[in-house]
């Protein structure tokens, strides 16, 4: 857990841009990692702790808790902006800096979209109509790209 709390906090903080919830992710992360220990091939330590957290936080971002709307705006005011932390700031930035340079090693049709949507978080539909492209072929170039950096990034944690 030492070894990967810092990464691992830092996926769940990138992927759901909220400090809390990213904190209970990772223990959930641990606690699933320890639970499912024996399923575990022994390979790749780091790049199943990721996989986990990734998943973990896929399944909050479906989830109908995050769709709970706050009463009123007052509720944004009281949080106030977690993101500006040095230390959410250093991890934040260092994650970017990785993906960034696995987004720029994909072929250049999957590059562009890859940017717009990770790095940018701009959703499928902007994309397309930026790049007058049809919806479809930019989901499926969304999808690819991400298959295509979970390999690479698979890779590189193997090396």
């Amino acid at each position: 857990m030492q070894t990967y709390q810092n990464l691992v906090f830092s996926i769940c903080l990138k992927m759901t841009g909220d400090y809390f919830v990213s904190e209970d992710i990772a223990q959930e992360t641990f606690i699933s990692a320890y639970k499912h220990f024996e399923d575990f091939d022994g390979n790749n330590e780091k790049a199943w702790i990721c996989r986990i957290a990734t998943n973990k936080c896929i399944d909050y971002l479906k989830s109908s808790a995050r769709r709970i709307i706050p009463e009123t705006e007052d509720k944004f005011m009281e949080q106030g902006d977690l993101r500006s932390e040095p230390l959410s700031l250093y991890l934040n930035k260092e994650v970017m800096e990785v993906f960034g340079e696995g987004c720029n090693t994909l072929p250049e049709q999957y590059r562009k979209v890859a940017v717009e949507h990770f790095i940018k978080g701009k959703t499928a539909k902007v994309i397309a109509d930026e790049m007058g492209l049809n919806l479809k072929t930019v989901q499926t170039r969304i999808y690819r790209a991400r298959q295509m950096l979970q390999k690479s990034m698979k890779t590189e944690v193997n090396a």
